[in-house]
């Protein structure tokens, strides 16, 4: 009662019921890859949590402080304020452990799940329009949360910490004029200075999740505005959307993801070490831990800079030095061509259509190529960050090691995108429903470019003739029609999710949603499902009880009519026994 004074009074003074019933019936697909961003949404939520409780105890201060606590090794040495906080924070601190490795482990999944959700994104062309600002949007909260990723990687002032800021402030000095300038203008001076870690904290714990928490709002606003994209699939087109209602079976299913997506990140909090910090030690300028690897969404920058050449070269007399190029070069043209792309395939093809349904992988062949080939370029990029740690497992010498890394990071990506390129090909031109069904002949052919497409391939989908088991069903419901979609041999049903003002429209629609199918019948409004058992049984007990209340009721009138007469006439007197005849007649 009090929740619904409480919704009714609100709804006087800001008239949010229309826009509440608009959102309740809003439908979203049930397909699993479409919840990648929606795990991304639920770590950031996480890392936010995680993240308030930790800032209650971080001292974000590079001046000097003595540790007194539980790790006996550190008791009574003198490091950093952030040092000692972080080694606090882990032994002395009340589930503080548990708080700051979940923070760490949401992080690496929050950039994982928009990495895939990306890259599903860009494999199935949602990025097309009207969705190329969604586009830009998710590769902006990328770049974002890979920043915020390394400053918070950074804040404990660490040994392993202080290395990886070492190196990117040395690859942002790289870049000819501004470098030092930059570097200065983020850390308040040389690096390691005094106002390094209270500018690392303030963008980290305010600027940055300021912007993300923006652009998270502005996806889902245009999301919802939009509509969502969908697989193609029967009844699914381009004017409807084919799935769940937000309430109640989608809402249940994504907090039940949200309560798994918690318990994963504190059982992996809770079970597994991470960022284990009073083993590294306090960051030395003069120090240095081998072997050393950054957090997986920022070593594939680790990896180009150990592969790449000692390449330096001077420009009207300024150096550009050996980091510059993939440190600078590198990432800046990454994100630079992901920016791009949906631009540069509406050049490519001249498609500027809206598009809500998504495309198959095999269908683009070349799109599939690249995105493989990119994929494996920046994969052998990361394993090649722990060529320190592969050489000391197979106890091989690490510089014949950094030059297999170097051949497999030019030479893999081409094959495995070729072999993309190639198994998209074969897969959309035959009949072949997955690669598992592919035949030679299917790859041979998919290897020599035809001057012709293949049959079918090309031209627009004409109405077969002869789809035995499956029509079109039309029928009149009052001043409107109806239609379903029907398929004997498979016994699906499915209905057009609205009415349409007369029998043309109502074709045209149904057409539209299945333009191979030919056969339109109008058969009349569809039969009323047959009963279940509990549904006929309640029936028949309905109709018992009311039979048997309507002759209750009858005799309970019929008492009461008699009652009423003798109250006003008066008891009836008792007619007289007639008297049985005797033998002789007489009575």
């Amino acid at each position: 009662m009090i929740t619904g004074r409480l919704a009714q009074a609100l709804d006087d003074r800001l008239r949010l019921s229309p826009i509440t019933r608009r959102a309740l019936v809003k439908v979203f697909p049930d397909h699993w890859s479409f919840m990648l961003g929606e795990i991304a949404l639920y770590s950031f939520i996480a890392l936010i949590l995680t993240g308030v409780y930790l800032t209650f105890f971080f001292d974000a201060s590079s001046a000097d402080r003595v540790y007194r606590g539980a790790y006996a090794p550190l008791d009574g040495a003198t490091t950093s304020a952030a040092y000692a906080s972080t080694v606090r924070l882990s032994w002395d601190v009340r589930a503080g452990l548990l708080i700051r490795q979940t923070h760490h482990w949401a992080a690496l999944v929050f950039v994982a799940a928009i990495v895939l959700h990306l890259a599903r994104v860009f494999f199935t062309g949602a990025f097309r329009k009207p969705r190329e600002l969604n586009w830009l949007i998710g590769v902006t909260m990328l770049t974002l949360a890979l920043a915020n990723g390394f400053t918070g990687y950074s804040l404990p002032d660490d040994l392993l910490s202080g290395l990886g800021l070492r190196i990117i402030t040395s690859v942002v000095e790289s870049i000819p004029l501004v470098g030092a300038w930059l570097v200065s203008l983020a850390l308040g001076g040389e690096f390691p200075s005094d106002e390094m870690i209270p500018r690392i904290f303030v963008a980290h714990v305010l600027l940055v999740p300021a912007v993300l928490v923006a652009l998270v709002s502005l996806h889902m606003g245009i999301l919802v505005r939009q509509k969502h994209s969908q697989f193609p699939g029967p009844g699914r087109t381009e004017h409807n959307v084919v799935g769940s209602r937000l309430w109640p079976s989608y809402t249940l299913r994504t907090l039940a993801l949200f309560a798994w997506v918690l318990a994963v990140l504190f059982a992996l909090g809770g079970l597994i070490q991470i960022n284990p910090v009073w083993l590294y030690g306090p960051f030395e300028p003069a120090q240095s831990t081998a072997p050393a690897q950054p957090d997986w969404y920022v070593a594939w920058g680790d990896g180009a800079l150990r592969l790449f050449p000692p390449l330096e070269f001077r420009v009207a007399g300024h150096l550009v030095p050996a980091p510059f190029f993939p440190g600078v070069v590198l990432g800046g043209l990454t994100f630079l061509v992901l920016y791009a792309w949906p631009f540069v395939e509406r050049l490519r093809t001249g498609d500027r259509r809206q598009h809500h349904l998504l495309d198959r992988p095999r269908d683009h062949p070349v799109r599939m190529g690249i995105g493989v080939a990119a994929l494996t370029f920046y994969a052998v990029l990361t394993v090649a960050a722990g060529d320190d740690i592969i050489a000391r497992l197979l106890r091989v010498p690490i510089y014949d090691l950094l030059s297999v890394f170097q051949v497999l990071v030019l030479v893999l990506p081409i094959l495995a995108g070729a072999l993309a390129f190639l198994t998209a090909r074969a897969l959309h031109r035959g009949g072949a429903a997955g690669v598992g069904e592919l035949t030679r002949a299917d790859l041979r052919r998919a290897a020599h470019r035809s001057p012709h497409p293949p049959e079918g391939e090309g031209e627009p989908e004409t109405p077969a003739l002869d789809r035995p088991g499956e029509r079109i069903e039309l029928w009149p419901e009052g001043d409107l029609w109806r239609w379903r979609y029907r398929d004997e041999a498979r016994h699906l049903v499915i209905g057009g999710n609205r009415a349409l003002r007369s029998e043309e429209e109502a074709i045209s629609a149904s057409r539209l949603a299945y333009p191979r199918v030919d056969r339109v019948v109008v058969p009349g409004p569809p039969p009323a499902p047959p009963p279940g058992p509990i549904r006929a049984a309640l029936r028949r007990w309905g109709r018992a009880a009311a039979v048997g209340s309507l002759l209750l009721a009858a005799l309970v009138e019929k008492r009461r009519d008699r009652r009423e007469r003798e109250r006003v006439d008066g008891p009836t007197p008792p007619e007289p026994a007639e008297e049985a005849p005797t033998g002789d007649g007489r009575t």
